[in-house]
């Protein structure tokens, strides 16, 4: 009797993580360019009052992409399911999927990833970047988004987009947290009405620290709101000790 009891509530714990895991909406957004976007939404919280919520836009990096609609979810999604920050802290938030064969805001092929050059932005959008865009302005025409609290955050390749979007439409956006991303500095001349956090480990091997640290005073240089946080002997994966900072939500 007791193991039956103890089976039924390991069952009764899987099934409220699997329900957990499950507030995340399986999505396709179709751009007017003909391009289906993978994605996933979170609501707000049912019991999450007020008439207006921010959005979020979470950016992945090259690891999560795919076509399977899952692989983007592998880091940050864990932190918008806390019961306790959906209860703080509720939003519309969007996790995009960037497939396979693209990249979201730059051709990879084409930096100088020894970075002794700048990170020159293509000209125009690749089309798969243009969906998110037109995805962002369709969840910021709903009623109960508030237009004033649109954020977007992302890692590597997502924190490369992240730079590349705001420069590209810096009145979308209240705020923007790129971690380990990389971007011309010149572009950061008109982005002084975005709130910006910047996180980057001091050993990182892919994208070098440096990156950051120009943006970072390239902003500062524009009068831009902007905070800095690097990780001494932390490499690539910046985003879990940026993830763990008491005031990250």
């Amino acid at each position: 009797m007791k193991r039956f009891i103890i089976s039924l509530l390991v069952l009764a714990v899987c099934s409220m993580a699997h329900a957990q895991k499950s507030t995340f909406e399986y999505k396709v957004f179709t751009s007017s360019d003909g391009i289906d976007l993978n994605y996933r939404l979170l609501k707000p919280s049912e019991t999450a009052k007020g008439k207006k919520f921010p959005l979020v836009i979470f950016l992945h990096g090259s690891g999560g992409r795919g076509d399977d609609n899952e692989k983007q979810m592998t880091n940050g999604s864990e932190m918008f399911l806390n019961p306790v920050n959906q209860e703080k802290y509720p939003a519309y938030v969007l996790f995009p999927q960037c497939p396979k064969k693209d990249f979201w805001a730059y051709q990879f092929k084409n930096i100088d990833m020894k970075f002794e050059k700048p990170v020159k932005a293509e000209a125009v959008m690749p089309p798969i970047f243009k969906a998110v865009k037109e995805m962002i302005e369709t969840y910021i025409s709903y009623p109960d988004v508030d237009e004033s609290r649109v954020y977007i955050m992302g890692l590597s390749m997502g924190g490369f987009a992240t730079f590349d979007m705001i420069a590209r439409y810096p009145e979308l956006f209240a705020a923007a947290v790129p971690i380990c991303g990389a971007v011309d500095p010149s572009r950061m001349k008109d982005v002084k009405g975005v709130s910006i956090r910047i996180y980057h480990g001091d050993a990182d091997k892919v994208v070098p620290v440096e990156c950051s640290r120009m943006a970072y005073r390239a902003l500062r240089e524009a009068g831009a709101d902007v905070e800095y946080f690097e990780f001494p002997g932390c490499g690539h994966g910046s985003w879990n000790p940026a993830f763990s900072q008491p005031d990250f939500m």
